[in-house]
């Protein structure tokens, strides 16, 4: 006899299920917006507003990357509300928006640079970010930065100020760039594993922690090489906003005591003696500076001011009806992997279709690619390139915006192109290609665990939990070699140069922007607007508008993460501390992961570890 319920029985279970999870949906929409309207309502004195002559406090806090993440939205509104410690993403559009809009507004005065919880951004951000404030400045408008201290990044950005602050207690900590990683191949020998490695190129280094305890020499030159580059354009940059010799920012440790001495061991001292700083201040005389500045405001004892999110809130634009021309920009960042991926990765399913996105919209006449990658998947990569091409194919002309690194992959998917853009910082080239395969067959055996049996063909057993036969091995490698070829003979193609030529300049190694240009891997140097206006010139454009395509939401995705975002201003800090083990955990988790997330159907990546100092 069967126990299965009646038909109608089911019908009904049916039914109740779907009554009950709309109930439960219904209530958590309602608890939650009651929840947050009661946060909102702790943390608000009052509505936004302006007063006339105040200052802009960019308090930018976190990273500030091309396209956040997508993550829980309320998770989301949390960190990046006007008082988080650093643990949100602040998107380079609204930064370089707000200040545009603040040397038009005749309610600001002028701008505080506030990063004491600005987290690692690329050097090309933030040069975008000072070319935006020396146009601000061009305004007649003061910037000054203000700080207990300065890190690296965020002297960058002060350098760019009219006037530097510094507490009498902090300093300023430059100290040069570097890259130092862990190599794992005496602890892979101890637990009997093998690192099955395959790659082509030379300086193709992503993969020597899993076959060396050091870095190759190879690998140090390209390296050193890079670095030397990367912070000669650091250094020139600041050395000129300050008026300084370039040695005087890195100093050696005989002339660092020697210039402590003269400030009798104070490191505040110090950097007013460089002339790093125009002035030491606390926190109260900085308030009474800025009080004479630009006066007292209405409300409290701090002078007149308004936050990065605050001001971003009231000049946020809103949606636009598109009607003229427009150049589409299509934003790849993060690695590159199969299928479709959430904002903050670059999906060869998700991002090929916003490519034909733009492709099928009559409105949309050329397209903008800004890439911020260091790879990942060949797969996905060349399925993105293909969309590309289509494009191209389609009569709209593609043009390349280069971020803080194009590289691997990251290239790949920008070669086909028809013009690219990098800046001088940009990390890009890595034209290589490699495999990898751990078996743990000696890990097992070791502790008593064997595996045996039969199959029709080698590669029918082929398993983790065996070795490679030599045939095998030399399979994959043909594979990859032959990556590398056509990773070449596309350059080689698109780049209009020999394959020679390419394989000269290829072999792994990455270059810097401005290296890349000189080398012919790249057209010109410019930022993201100079690229939109190429597109609209490729396409014969006199009236245009710009328009970040993006992944649609949901209605109901739409209206939680509007419902979150217009309240995340107001939302309390929040606090989080993290130890050193817990930080290098964090960072050896992400470094698996990564690896782990790369599913290529062929186990080929373009991807650049070197792209991560």
């Amino acid at each position: 006899m069967s126990d299965k319920p009646s038909l109608i029985k089911r019908i009904f279970v049916l039914l109740w299920k779907t009554i009950n999870g709309t109930r439960k949906l219904i209530l958590n929409v309602i608890f939650f917006g009651f929840l947050l309207a009661l946060i909102v309502a702790m943390n608000i004195d009052d509505s936004v507003n302006i007063e006339t002559g105040s200052a802009l406090v960019l308090n930018l806090s976190g990273s500030i990357v091309e396209q956040k993440r997508q993550v829980d939205p309320f998770e989301e509104a949390m960190k990046s509300g006007k008082n988080n410690d650093g643990q949100g993403e602040i998107l380079l559009a609204d930064v370089l928006n707000v200040i545009d809009n603040a040397a038009h507004d005749t309610r600001i005065s002028s701008i505080v640079l506030d990063m004491g919880h600005l987290r690692w951004t690329g050097i090309s951000k933030l040069q975008s970010i000072g070319d935006a404030l020396i146009q601000f400045k061009e305004s007649g408008k003061p910037v000054i930065a203000q700080a207990n201290s300065y890190g690296q990044n965020q002297y960058f950005l002060a350098s760019f100020a009219d006037t530097i602050y510094l507490n009498p207690q902090g300093g300023v900590e430059l100290e040069g760039l570097s890259r130092y990683r862990q190599y794992y191949k005496s602890a892979l020998e101890k637990l009997k594993v093998k690192a099955h490695i395959f790659r082509v190129g030379t300086f193709k280094s992503a993969v020597e922690p899993y076959i060396r305890d050091d870095m190759s020499p190879a690998a140090k030159e390209a390296n050193l090489a890079l670095l030397n580059d990367i912070w000669s354009s650091y250094q020139g940059v600041v050395a000129d906003n300050r008026n300084i010799a370039g040695d005087d920012l890195v100093l050696n440790s005989e002339r660092y005591l020697a210039e402590l001495d003269k400030a009798e061991g104070q490191s505040a001292e110090m950097a007013l003696n460089m002339n790093w700083v125009d002035e030491l201040a606390t926190s109260e005389s900085f308030r009474l500076k800025m009080l004479d500045l630009v006066g007292q405001a209405r409300d409290g004892d701090s002078f007149k001011q308004i936050g990065f999110h605050d001001y971003l809130s009231l000049t946020a634009k809103h949606p636009l009806l598109y009607t003229n021309d427009t150049v589409g920009i299509i934003v790849a960042k993060g690695t590159i992997l199969n299928g479709n991926q959430p904002a903050g990765n670059i999906g060869g399913e998700s991002t090929s279709e916003l490519l034909r996105k733009a492709r099928f919209d009559d409105q949309v006449k050329a397209v903008v690619l800004r890439v911020d990658s260091p790879g990942g998947s060949a797969f996905a990569s060349e399925q993105i390139r293909q969309e590309v091409l289509a494009l191209k194919t389609a009569g709209k002309p593609v043009v390349v915006s280069m971020g803080s690194y194009a590289a691997s992959g990251g290239y790949w998917i920008s070669a086909s192109a028809d013009y690219i853009y990098a800046t001088p910082t940009t990390l890009t080239g890595s034209i290589g290609i490699f495999g990898m395969i751990t078996t743990f067959e000696d890990s097992l055996s070791s502790i008593g665990i064997h595996t045996d049996g039969v199959a029709t063909s080698e590669w029918a057993g082929i398993s983790v939990a065996k070795g490679l036969t030599p045939g095998i091995k030399d399979v994959i490698q043909r594979h990859v070699e032959r990556g590398y070829h056509d990773f070449i003979s596309l350059v080689a193609n698109e780049r209009d140069m020999s394959l020679d030529d390419v394989d000269s300049i290829a072999q792994g190694r990455v270059w810097s922007g401005r290296k890349a240009l000189s080398l012919g891997l790249v057209d010109e140097l410019g930022d993201l607007k100079q690229a939109v206006a190429k597109a609209a010139q490729m396409a014969e454009l006199d009236d245009f508008d710009s328009e970040i395509i993006e992944q649609d939401l949901t209605p109901q995705e739409q209206f939680i993460q509007e419902m979150f975002a217009s309240a995340s201003a107001y939302l309390p800090k929040s606090v989080s501390h993290s130890s050193v083990i817990e930080q290098l955990l964090s960072q050896w988790s992400s470094a698996i992961d990564e690896f782990r997330s790369f599913d290529d159907p062929k186990g080929m990546y373009l991807y650049c570890d070197t792209c991560n100092f």
